[in-house]
């Protein structure tokens, strides 16, 4: 099935909102956070389906106003199901000037012989910040389904001034790539990315960065993190881990502190 979500986010008076919205099945999109004073845009995405099937191919097309902020949240854990080929997601953000987006989407669950690619390409104004993350898990591991998958992997572009600034690629393929060995996943069932990148001229990513590690800490016996700095205003946070939950709540902590930059 092709599906299609476009969101445009657009600012006015101080405000952010939903300027333009199109959606076809599965999706839907609903307004959260409205009880929030902070004049941005909280949006979840939400499916009637139960996760992406063989043959999907997903479109969003996400756009931002000079001015906007805007955070999407899913509804929940992503699952991959069985596939005789494969399926697609494509992820496309435009961001004009002093805008703000950020997406970190609960964990995906590979089912046993599922083949999934996600590409995303951003592009980033003058001014402006991106939080994007991705958790993959093991499978369904009480079903013995422990990296059973065939394929996954999740490519990121972000352009800055028509330039590519980062790339990050992941792949899982089990068949190709022992997932367990030194170098790997090792002894974790769990792995996570998340990117930040700022425009911005005041961000101080030293300190961000520290602050991070030490908000880690208290999880040092279930998750492992590392933090690689950018030659700009960025950096990539790794996190390996054995549980999901635990790893997108911290996740989840790591975007409010840097959402609320500003």
């Amino acid at each position: 099935m092709d599906s299609q979500l476009n969101i445009i986010a657009g600012y006015k008076e101080g405000k952010s909102y939903v300027k333009d919205l199109y959606v076809t099945l599965p999706f839907r999109v609903v307004s959260v956070g409205q009880r929030k004073s902070d004049g941005k845009l909280y949006q979840m995405i939400m499916s009637s389906s139960p996760g992406i099937l063989d043959g999907d191919h997903y479109h969003l097309d996400v756009s931002l106003e000079a001015g906007a902020s805007l955070q999407l949240q899913s509804q929940s854990y992503q699952r991959l199901f069985n596939m005789k080929d494969k399926a697609v997601q494509e992820l496309n953000v435009h961001m004009q000037e002093n805008t703000s987006f950020a997406y970190v989407p609960h964990p995906v669950v590979p089912h046993e012989d599922s083949n999934f690619k996600s590409k995303a390409q951003i592009h980033i104004g003058k001014n402006s910040q991106i939080i994007i993350g991705e958790i993959i898990t093991c499978g369904r591991k009480h079903y013995g389904e422990v990296f059973k998958l065939k394929r996954f992997q999740n490519l990121m572009e972000i352009y800055y001034d028509n330039k590519l600034v980062i790339k990050d690629n992941v792949l899982i393929q089990p068949d190709l790539i022992p997932i367990s060995s030194i170098g790997n996943l090792e002894q974790y069932t769990h792995q996570g990315t998340l990117i930040f990148f700022s425009t911005k001229d005041n961000v101080n990513k030293t300190e961000l960065i520290e602050t991070i590690i030490k908000a880690s800490e208290k999880h040092h016996e279930e998750m492992e993190i590392g933090v690689s700095a950018m030659e700009n205003n960025g950096f990539v946070l790794r996190a390996l881990g054995h549980g999901g939950e635990m790893m997108y709540n911290f996740f989840l902590h790591v975007q409010e502190t840097l959402w609320s930059l500003e």
